[in-house]
């Protein structure tokens, strides 16, 4: 059983906490000390994992920007070492190149440093072996070894080497791009593309440089290509609106065919049209799976749970497939859709509205880089055909409103309360004229509503990992969010444990 203190490290299937001084009443807990504890306490995880002495393990390290990566790197790297592994330092690297180290270089294990899109005095610990990444049951062994001050038995026999493998993970992306394309100028599929690239200081300004201009394609006018830990120009998160902003103007700035950003470490991705427009939430997830269920019609993908009315009508009714509506958390929907596919159910497709995209053809890996590959290959080849993006998904149907609230939970037992509520709310829906419960829904509870009464849905849910109840609303109608709004807070003025 975890204590207090090491508990609050554990973030779903990672570890975060604040690795440097910056922001007020923000205090270091991911001190020395604690970051070697718990390189550590996946060396001995691992170790048990793979069913190999800790001397005989093969363990990449890789990090994203932030400004205690190097550092970070430095104290697992000493421990990896100490306990006799092989260590293969990656330096400045995406999320997902650290997964593919167990594929390409035989890692029998991988650590990334990053806290996503979290601000500049945060970090974290992100593991992968061969199966992908791990479980949070697997996330409390290591911090329970942590906890236990547990460590392998030092030795001299370890090993440290540095390998640039972002430049062959980058050269994989584009041999598929070649391929795939298969353009008369072989060598240069992108040839006649202006593309620009929003890398927010993160680790992703590779893909403009390593992939992009190698094809051919012109970047001039991408930003924030160079690193920069405190991120001085805006979140690296294409969820940000600031953020989206930022690649929407490059893209009208310099008229662009097509704009990609990604967040901190490259596991997330998004993208902007040629007239400025998102491809991002609803519109990412229809993108993604028009190019899915491409050769695998009737397949399945499966979302998270405020994926839209238009977006399940557009995937079963325009593309042919069918629609999971699943939990929020992209381990969640990942998760759902291997058990799927080991049911022998066809699902090629995971994602998550954040921008979390991972296909069956690429090991099921959340990759920003990769889901932002294969939008540009589409996007030349409908080209070829005289089409671009947006004719795509000509059929989705958007609502014309969203909105979405965060309640703060405010008893001490925050899921105890949420669960209540969702269980009381479920009970009061089934008894309220035009309020229709979904059938399809796995998280929270979800209320679609008439012309008459809002037309639209609204879904309340609990956080997956924070005290809050996000309510999310759409409607397809002018003012339609608040009429649904108005009638859920009838119900919510009757609760406990919600400060409305």
């Amino acid at each position: 059983m975890l204590n207090e203190f090491f508990r609050q490290f554990k973030s779903g299937t990672d570890i975060r906490g604040v690795a440097v001084e910056g922001v007020e009443g923000q205090h270091i807990n991911l001190t020395d000390e604690v970051v070697r504890k718990m390189a550590d306490g996946f060396v001995l995880w691992l170790a048990k994992k793979v069913d190999k002495a800790p001397d005989a393990l093969k363990i990449s390290v890789g990090r994203d920007s932030r400004v205690s990566g190097p550092h970070m790197m430095a104290l697992c790297t000493e421990q990896f070492q100490k306990a006799g592994a092989k260590v293969l330092c990656c330096g400045l690297a995406s999320t997902p190149s650290m997964f593919m180290t167990t594929v390409d270089l035989g890692c029998d294990g991988a650590l990334q440093l990053t806290a996503s899109h979290h601000p500049f005095n945060r970090n974290g610990l992100k593991f992968f072996t061969r199966e992908g990444g791990l479980e949070g049951s697997d996330i409390e062994a290591i911090l329970t070894y942590a906890q236990e001050s547990a460590h392998p038995e030092e030795t001299s026999g370890g090993s440290v080497t540095d390998v640039d493998y972002m430049t062959a993970y980058a050269e994989g992306l584009c041999d598929k791009i070649k391929k795939e394309v298969n353009a008369e100028d072989y060598d240069h599929p992108l040839k006649g593309f202006h593309i620009v690239v929003d890398a927010g200081n993160g680790a992703g300004g590779f893909y403009a440089d390593k992939v992009l201009a190698v094809l051919g394609a012109d970047t001039t006018g991408s930003r924030y290509l160079e690193p920069d830990g405190m991120f001085p120009n805006h979140v690296p998160n294409p969820e940000d609106a600031t953020a989206m902003a930022s690649i929407c103007e490059a893209v009208l700035e310099n008229n662009a065919d097509l704009g990609v950003i990604f967040d901190t470490d490259v596991d997330r991705g998004g993208a902007v049209d040629s007239k400025g427009n998102e491809i991002n939430r609803n519109r990412l997830v229809a993108v993604a799976a028009a190019i899915a269920l491409e050769g695998n019609k009737g397949g399945t993908v499966v979302t998270d749970s405020i994926t839209s009315s238009g977006l399940k009508a557009f995937i079963e009714d325009n593309l042919g497939g069918k629609h999971y509506r699943y939990r929020r958390g992209y381990k969640n929907v990942i998760d759902k859709a291997l058990e799927l596919n080991a049911q022998d159910i066809n699902c090629p497709l995971a994602i998550e509205t954040s921008g979390h995209a991972a296909m069956r053809e690429n090991y099921f890996l959340d990759d920003g880089a990769y889901l932002c590959t294969k939008i540009i290959i589409k996007a030349a080849q409908l080209r070829q055909q005289g089409k671009d993006l947006s004719d795509l998904t000509a059929a989705l149907k958007e609502p014309k409103e969203i909105r979405e609230i965060r309640f703060a939970i405010t008893e001490k037992d925050f899921r105890a309360c949420g669960e209540r509520i969702i269980a009381d709310l479920t009970a009061y829906a089934e008894q309220q004229p035009g309020w229709q419960l979904a059938d399809d829904n796995r998280e929270g509870v979800r209320v679609s509503f008439d012309k008459d009464n809002g037309d639209g849905w609204f879904l309340l849910r609990l956080s997956v990992h924070d005290p809050i109840m996000p309510l999310n609303i759409e409607s397809d109608s002018e003012g339609g969010a608040n009429v649904i709004y108005r009638q859920l807070r009838q119900f919510l003025e009757t609760t406990d444990g919600l400060a409305l």
